[in-house]
């Protein structure tokens, strides 16, 4: 694949092209997708495109995880921002507002929502956007003709608007699908298949993008497989981390006598039992190792969503654990990121999955310099990235002992590190910085998208199976 971008002429006749880029999640959303987001955004302006982002208002995110403005200081200002008046009505928590029909009977409410939703697109929760995710692209197409459109899941139902910008206007369209739909990335299997609605949506539309992106390599293999015959439109796009979210780490000296600290950052996406196995296998190495006896363990991110914000069984392990060191600090806005990481001593890796789960933590994670404990599956993706990182105590699964032992093993490294060692981990992780990954893609995609002839817009789909991965 060549590096050359050739200007594209716009649709409607200026000299930039235009891509609408259906990005719910994008700054200032609290949510973990916004750094890919933001970072592809970023990358068509720096290639020359106007591009218009599609999301949904602030006041839904505010329903949900929350927002966190400092993402988007480092927006493009050339970035267009299209938000549209969507949000669940699932997680209204103000009982006023709530029909009879919800007071008297919540469960049935839900239940019968989550019907209507899957009528109109099969995806629950937020199957019921379809229609106004469809308007939307056909109003900015009519007000800036695109050239392309760029569409990252989830929510699925971005492919019904991708769709229909193509059925209307033979708008070229990739599909950013991350972590996949037809795969179950937990369970590692088939999650419905070809014939079933969902996956008669899912052949339609990938038939006639030009790029499918996904996370990993097995993610891509398992697309590959499933559609052989477009195997070469499959591309690993892997996430990464931004250098300004590591701190300084040179010349660290940690005192054993004063103790540790250890730190989680991330959403609380696992179950309870998995966050018991975890503690439980702190309480045992503060147990048997002075050092982590003295130590604490700070866990930090978001906790829920909507009326179970920080306010369910998670919270209580952690609660409970208080009399062990452990702490909850809640979300770290992303400007304070560094100053978190360059606060503890070595991080804790929680990870839910197995080999088709890389989680975008863990370039991050590995790109500080500092000591990596594993909890998580022993086949897990993460593992393949953290593999020659010369901090990371290794993948040991989740018995609390094992767990326990690697606590011990990752305060060891934090006292033994060296600058050497911590350069050397970082230089492990420098191919992940977050531009390094995604430019590629989008200078793929311009090329994908160039036409054949001035004023053609058919698009000139390249050959290759070369994955766009550094």
């Amino acid at each position: 694949m060549s590096n050359r971008v050739v200007p594209l002429p716009r649709s409607g006749g200026g000299s930039r092209p235009h891509a609408i880029y259906l990005a719910i999640g994008f700054p200032p959303a609290a949510k973990s997708s916004a750094y890919r987001l933001r970072e592809t955004a970023n990358q068509f302006v720096a290639l020359g495109w106007d591009i218009t982002v599609i999301t949904i208002c602030q006041e839904a995110w505010e329903r949900e995880y929350g927002l966190d403005h400092t993402l988007s200081e480092k927006v493009d200002p050339r970035v267009k921002v299209v938000e549209l008046p969507l949000i669940r009505e699932d997680l209204e928590t103000d009982i006023r507002a709530f029909s009879e029909e919800r007071s008297l009977d919540p469960a049935g409410w839900i239940k019968r929502l989550r019907q209507r939703e899957q009528k109109v697109f099969p995806e629950p929760v937020f199957g019921g956007w379809r229609y106004e995710l469809e308007a939307a692209v056909l109003r900015v197409h009519r007000e800036h003709p695109a050239d392309l459109l760029l569409a990252s899941c989830a929510p699925y139902v971005n492919l019904a608007a991708t769709w229909k910008l193509w059925e209307e206007h033979k708008v070229p369209y990739a599909i950013d699908f991350r972590d996949g739909w037809s795969l179950d990335v937990i369970g590692g299997g088939e999650a419905f298949t070809r014939d079933s609605v969902s996956g008669r949506w899912e052949s339609k539309v990938l038939e006639h993008a030009v790029a499918v992106w996904c996370v990993n390599d097995p993610i891509a293999g398992f697309y590959r497989e499933r559609y052989p015959h477009l195997a070469d439109r499959v591309h690993v796009v892997r996430n990464g981390y931004d250098e300004d979210s590591l701190p300084d780490v040179t010349g660290r000296s940690p005192d054993p006598a004063a103790g540790l600290t250890f730190g989680y950052l991330g959403s609380v996406n696992f179950t309870p039992a998995f966050l018991e196995s975890v503690l439980d296998g702190w309480r045992i190495a503060r147990r048997d190792d002075p050092v982590v006896a003295r130590s604490r363990f700070e866990v930090r991110g978001h906790i829920g969503a909507g009326p179970a914000r920080e306010a369910n069984r998670h919270m209580d392990l952690l609660k409970e654990a208080a009399a062990d060191g452990v702490s909850f600090g809640g979300p770290v806005p992303k400007a304070d990121l560094a100053a978190t990481y360059g606060s503890w001593d070595a991080l804790v890796l929680m990870l839910v999955g197995g080999r088709f789960v890389t989680s975008g933590k863990v370039y991050e994670f590995m790109a500080t310099g500092l000591p990596v404990l594993s909890a998580h599956d022993v086949d897990h993706d993460a593992a393949n990235i953290l593999a020659g990182h010369p901090l990371w105590t290794g993948a040991v699964g989740l018995d609390p002992h094992r767990l326990a032992n690697s606590f011990s093993e990752a305060a060891r490294m934090a006292l033994k590190a060296t600058d050497a060692d911590r350069r050397a981990a970082r230089e492990l992780a420098r191919r992940f910085a977050r531009p390094a990954v995604l430019g590629p893609a989008v200078r793929h995609l311009t090329e994908l998208v160039r036409p054949t002839t001035a004023g053609d817009s058919t698009p000139a789909v390249a050959a290759s199976t070369e994955d766009v991965q550094p």
